[in-house]
């Protein structure tokens, strides 16, 4: 007798137990009663999972469950955008905000995916209905839904959610002559020095036990082996800076700068994502022989853009800080007057004079013959850099900013006799009768006899 496709075998219990049976499927002309109860729910409990380990094809439960909030690819439309991904191959999806529930940020990507990003990740509360791009960090298995985060910004590590090009905040922990040791997720990570930053660091060992924002460069998990770099981050900030600034850029803009480097020929400036060169003659009003006597690396000052050039790889950009700058000179000598009298100290020596500063930034030239009453043949005999002197203004030019001096005319000058004595005499100069005759000079003697002998006149004026 064939057992037909399905029955109902008696059950104690009061209950009706479907079974299945292959249609090929037969058992001895009998009735199917005088089978034992436990031969056929064994036989049940084979067949069903038979047939649902079929219908699952393998997948297991955390499969599953990402399969179900994970929509079903669809025909691609003409024109539709491909799928993004980071640099380090994590997923960017495009989502719609549900709610802001406490510190969390409901995301909604079809009705059957669902996800959730910090509250932190964003500079203010989204609003909902906002759609907006997301990565796809990882998925919650008992929660069902997506763990996202904002492009750029640093998530929470978990060692197994580690990945690279991921940024991940760590804190650093110590260091040694090659870099700085850094923890991620109660693991050990190494930052090289040159990843540090964008420039050169002298003392790395300013980091010490803060907390930075790093990229992931390079993962070993058999290994224990992460390197780390800062420089990456701020690559990628400082250029996005720098697009939105040369788009807006301009000749005669005012800027907030951050002295970077220093140069023979001048200053380099951070103006907000880009570099710009300071001349030295732009430092600052008057004349320094280093571009350290004007500023220092991390002075912050403002400046202008002078010339602008965004056509060269890198843009050249040329900036001022002289020009809003308050000039000293034109301050100094809106209060001075022809005649009064000023004090100074002694800053260069040169062959035709010396310059003498009278207030800071400001200075006037004492000529050499305006030094002395007495010829002087060099300054460095008669003024010493730093002496401090008092001298008479003779004459000041806003327009050149020239401002003469005299030490000489705050002095008396030497009393000279007009007449008699060794001394006596016009400009000091011995008389007359205080010449002595030259019979007895040897050279003298020769002249004379060669020219007529002794005792005869001799015209030309030797006696």
């Amino acid at each position: 007798m064939t057992v037909p496709r399905s029955y109902t075998p008696p059950n104690d219990r009061g209950c009706d137990t479907l079974v299945r049976m292959h249609p090929d499927s037969s058992v001895p002309d009998r009735d199917p009663t005088d089978h034992a109860p436990s031969t056929i729910h064994s036989d049940i409990n084979a067949a069903l999972n038979a047939e649902i380990e079929s219908a699952l094809g393998g997948m297991n439960a955390e499969e599953i469950l990402f399969a179900t909030n994970t929509p079903r690819p669809t025909a691609r439309v003409p024109g539709a955008n491909p799928i993004r991904r980071t640099s380090g191959g994590r997923q960017l999806r495009t989502g719609t905000v549900m709610e802001v529930r406490g510190k969390e940020v409901v995301v909604e990507f079809s009705p059957k995916s669902h996800g959730i990003c910090p509250l932190i990740h964003f500079e203010t509360p989204p609003a909902a209905g906002e759609r907006l791009e997301f990565v796809v960090e990882r998925l919650d298995p008992f929660e069902g839904v997506l763990i996202l985060a904002r492009e750029g910004m640093v998530s929470k590590a978990q060692w197994g959610d580690l990945k690279v090009g991921q940024i991940v905040e760590a804190r650093c922990v110590g260091m040694n002559v090659g870099g700085l040791d850094m923890e991620v997720a109660h693991h050990h990570a190494f930052m090289p020095a040159a990843q540090v930053d964008l420039r050169h660091i002298e003392d790395i060992s300013v980091f010490l036990g803060q907390k930075l924002e790093c990229e992931i460069i390079e993962l070993r998990r058999n290994k224990e082996r992460m390197l780390l770099s800062r420089r990456r981050v701020l690559e990628k900030e400082r250029k996005d800076k720098r697009d939105e600034l040369l788009k807006e850029l301009e000749v005669g803009m005012q800027r907030t700068a951050t002295i970077v480097a220093l140069q023979p020929f001048g200053a380099f400036a951070d103006i907000g994502g880009v570099d710009g060169l300071i001349p030295m003659g732009e430092l600052t009003h008057g004349m320094i022989q280093n571009a350290s006597d004007a500023v220092a690396v991390g002075d912050v000052v403002e400046v202008k853009v002078i010339r602008l050039d965004l056509s060269a790889i890198p843009p050249r950009i040329t900036l001022s800080r002289r020009q809003l700058m308050a000039d000293p000179v034109i301050e100094a000598l809106n209060g001075l007057e022809v005649g009064a009298t000023v004090s100074g100290t002694v800053q260069r020596l040169m062959e035709f004079g010396a310059f003498i500063e009278i207030s800071p930034g400001v200075e006037g030239l004492v000529h050499i013959s305006e030094i002395s009453h007495d010829r002087v043949f060099s300054t460095d005999r008669a003024l010493k850099i730093g002496q401090a002197v008092e001298a008479k203004i003779l004459s000041f030019d806003p327009q050149r900013r020239r401002i003469s001096l005299s030490i000489k005319a705050l002095q008396d000058a030497p009393i000279r006799q007009e007449s008699g004595g060794r001394d006596g005499g016009k400009g000091g100069r011995p008389g007359a009768e205080d010449r002595q005759p030259r019979e007895s000079d040897p050279s003298m003697r020769k002249l004379l006899l060669k020219f007529g002998g002794v005792g005869k006149d001799l015209k030309g004026g030797l006696s």
